[in-house]
């Protein structure tokens, strides 16, 4: 049935009216608008656990390959994209290692975190005018399949994906993807997904206002729904006033809910952040908020085998007030104040710092009620601008989390460290 839904969509894109300029016109050939990018990334995380739960870190060296054809000239262009991933361990073994929220390499049977990992990908594309259909290993960034990119190596799935932008300010898209490749694992299908069918868009409906509507269905696991409602106040030359409201709405499969021991099928979770930006400042005030009957509170990312995971990706949550906790837990109101900086009107081009202060409450879980946690969130962030190094990045990131003894079911606090350093480079 989902099958037939995007071949009807791609039909009605294909014979869209309002279309765009062609943009298959102008393809410049296979090799001729091919790009071949290394990224180098060094990465560390550090979590001091509280509550006697073990620390756990690990670091990485990674190497992210990304290579992206042109579109053969024609009617129908041809084109491949593909990537090759390698890590190697410089620390996190037997003991340190096996933090989910880490996950920079799998743990063996033996408890012992692999020395290295390497895999690869590849996916044939076509371009019809606006419209794009791409089959094999992917990498989506839609917001009910997210992979993520936030570790040593990023998530990638093997699928069909339809993006279509025939109409001037709308992108809408259709894909059903049937293997996760874990993160921290080799292999394509090493993230236990069955499948994943997902649908929407996205519009820009005026300069100042845009929107987006999707939906999904993770077989055997749930269905999901997302909306987004984005508006840009312009106050003054260097002022700015944006709203920006998301919501999901997750129903569990009853197998999958009594499994999970999740006491109930049903979440629905939204934020609406406002955000002041005056010259190199930026302030936001923003609150979330959790409902449902389901104990997972919102449910999204992780792997299923063993582990009562989703399988959606791990950065599937465009919501305001997720750092190291996500504030997604059954019932859980909260609220954060911001404030980010850019040094650059201070004669430090590339050098921005966040802050952000989140506190939640009224937690249930499946033992208490009226729980709370809250967050200190840091970050410093800076961006080579110039030289041999351009477009180096060297970011840290730290967090204070606690977690009240009634959330223990829910959360874990401590203390967590990120030393993130990005160099890409353009080989072609």
């Amino acid at each position: 049935m989902f099958k037939q839904r995007i071949c009807l969509v791609a039909l009605g894109i294909l014979s869209a009216t309002q279309a765009m300029a062609d943009g298959q016109a102008d393809a410049k050939g296979f090799v001729e608008d091919s790009s071949l990018k290394v990224l180098l990334r060094n990465a560390y995380i550090n979590r001091d656990y509280k509550d006697g739960n073990p620390d756990k870190a690990e670091w990485g060296q990674g190497f992210i390959g990304t290579f992206s054809s042109g579109f053969t000239q024609g009617t129908v262009g041809v084109g491949v994209d593909a990537f090759g991933l390698y890590a190697l361990r410089l620390d996190g073994g037997k003991g340190r290692s096996g933090a989910g929220g880490i996950d920079f390499f799998k743990q063996g049977d033996s408890g012992s975190a692999a020395d290295d990992l390497a895999k690869a990908g590849a996916a044939v594309k076509f371009r019809f005018s606006n419209t794009v259909l791409t089959y094999g290993d992917q990498m989506p960034a839609l917001p009910v399949l997210n992979y993520d990119n936030s570790r040593l190596l990023p998530e990638s799935y093997t699928g069909t994906l339809i993006t279509s932008k025939e109409i001037k300010g709308l992108e809408l898209n259709a894909g059903h993807f049937t293997a996760e490749s874990r993160k921290s694992a080799e292999g394509r299908d090493s993230g236990g997904l069955k499948s994943i069918n997902v649908l929407g868009g996205s519009y820009q409906f005026t300069e100042q206002f845009k929107g987006a509507l999707y939906a999904s269905d993770v077989e055997d696991v749930l269905k999901k729904q997302y909306i987004n409602l984005n508006y840009v106040f312009p106050l003054a030359t260097d002022q700015s006033l944006t709203l920006d409201f998301n919501g999901y709405r997750t129903e569990l499969d009853k197998s999958y809910a009594e499994k999970a021991k999740a006491g109930g099928e049903d979440n629905k979770i939204w934020s609406l952040a406002a955000t002041y930006a005056m010259g190199p400042h930026s302030f936001t005030l923003a609150h979330q908020r959790s409902t449902g009957d389901s104990h997972l509170g919102y449910a999204y990312g992780g792997y299923q085998r063993g582990q009562n995971r989703v399988g959606d990706g791990g950065n599937t949550i465009y919501l305001a007030n997720s750092y190291w906790s996500d504030f997604n837990a059954e019932d859980e109101r909260s609220w954060q104040l911001g404030y980010g900086l850019d040094f650059g009107a201070f004669g430090v081009p590339g050098l921005t710092y966040n802050v952000a202060y989140v506190r939640g409450d009224n937690i249930t879980t499946s033992t208490s009620t009226g729980g709370s946690e809250r967050e200190i969130f840091n970050q410093f962030k800076y961006v080579v601008q110039s030289g041999p190094a351009k477009d180096l990045s060297v970011k840290v990131r730290s967090s204070v989390l606690r977690v009240s003894q009634k959330s223990s079911e829910y959360n874990v606090g401590g203390n967590e460290l990120r030393v993130f350093v990005d160099y890409p480079i353009n080989v072609f």
